[in-house]
């Protein structure tokens, strides 16, 4: 006997409703409300920054950096001759850091399309610390509800996700899904591990006083950007389209003016106050720390989709 799906799933209840139905609200960089709608809801949505050449551009330099062309990839495996593209891609669900081994990759951290609504929600003095390649294949999971400021914490609330689409983002496919307005309290709820198969290995935000029904799908076409602050809750599902990728370029920003106290920053001896990661990008304005200097410590790695096992990734203690 076949089970039903589970009718509680959002997911599964948005798909029986129809197909995709792209949204063209919040779209609001045309006419002149992108910080207020920002502000507000947490998050905007600006349509086609990007062209199709830039998109294939993207998706060829996804797959060279699957194929370990384009240097070193922790967890990355070699590619066996006469594999297929497909065959190659399916295996990842996302890479950490591809900017630090693709001149591509690191040129679109700063794409002037993005910097320009980059220094309307941030400020004119932006910088980048980390780059996500999702490639997302059919059947891979997606993540839990979290808020990433809870992995990246800036001392100024200033993260913010400029998250590309590289191919249509639907409900089917694993679309990012938000619940606006979540940022606006201003906290950090608790994170529990979870086992839940749906989703990869990121711990979940727990104890929030909204509801699965509070959350919308934000579908949207590739070479669109969803911006979204650190504080929004937001989850994805997996892809359960009959083919195909959801692939996103998700690069993170914060304010220069703020430090960074991320990761192994705290030296021996140093105050967590004045802790500071230094292996970032300008992308607009000047670097008021630029005294400081610059560190090279991320590396190119591969994201755990939790089918091979979790070993604590996306617990706080692990970022």
């Amino acid at each position: 006997m076949v089970s039903s799906p589970v009718p509680s799933d959002p997911q599964l209840v948005a798909l029986e409703r129809g197909g995709p139905d792209f949204i063209t609200e919040p779209t609001v960089a045309a006419n002149g409300r992108l910080v207020d709608f920002y502000r507000e809801h947490g998050y905007l949505v600006v349509p086609d920054l990007f062209s199709a050449v830039e998109l294939e551009e993207l998706k060829a330099e996804t797959l060279s950096i699957c194929r370990g062309e384009r240097g070193e990839v922790i967890g990355v495996e070699p590619s066996v001759p006469g594999e297929s593209a497909e065959e190659t891609l399916r295996r990842y669900l996302c890479i950490h850091f591809p900017h630090k081994i693709s001149e591509v990759m690191h040129r679109y951290l700063a794409a002037p399309k993005l910097v320009e609504v980059l220094t309307e929600v941030i400020g004119p003095n932006v910088k980048c610390m980390q780059s996500m390649l999702f490639i997302k294949a059919t059947g891979k999971p997606g993540q839990a509800w979290h808020q990433d400021e809870d992995f990246i914490p800036t001392r100024d609330r200033s993260l913010v996700g400029g998250w590309i689409a590289v191919d249509d983002a639907t409900v089917e496919n694993g679309c990012l899904w938000v619940i606006p307005g979540s940022h606006r309290p201003g906290l950090l709820w608790p994170l529990e591990q979870q086992d839940d198969a749906r989703f990869d290995c990121t711990d979940e935000a727990t104890g929030f006083p909204y509801h699965d029904e509070d959350a919308v799908p934000v579908e949207v076409r590739a070479g669109s950007v969803v911006f979204f602050g650190g504080y929004l809750l937001h989850r994805s599902f997996p892809n359960r389209a009959r083919g195909g990728y959801r692939r996103v370029l998700v690069n993170h920003y914060m304010s220069a003016e703020s430090l960074l106290p991320w990761r192994q920053t705290l030296k021996e001896g140093e105050h967590v106050a004045v802790a500071d990661y230094r292996d970032i990008v300008m992308v607009a304005g000047e670097d008021p720390y630029a005294w400081k200097g610059r560190e090279e410590i991320a590396v190119a790695r591969v994201r755990p989709s939790g089918e091979g096992g979790c070993e604590r990734w996306g617990s706080r203690e692990s970022q």
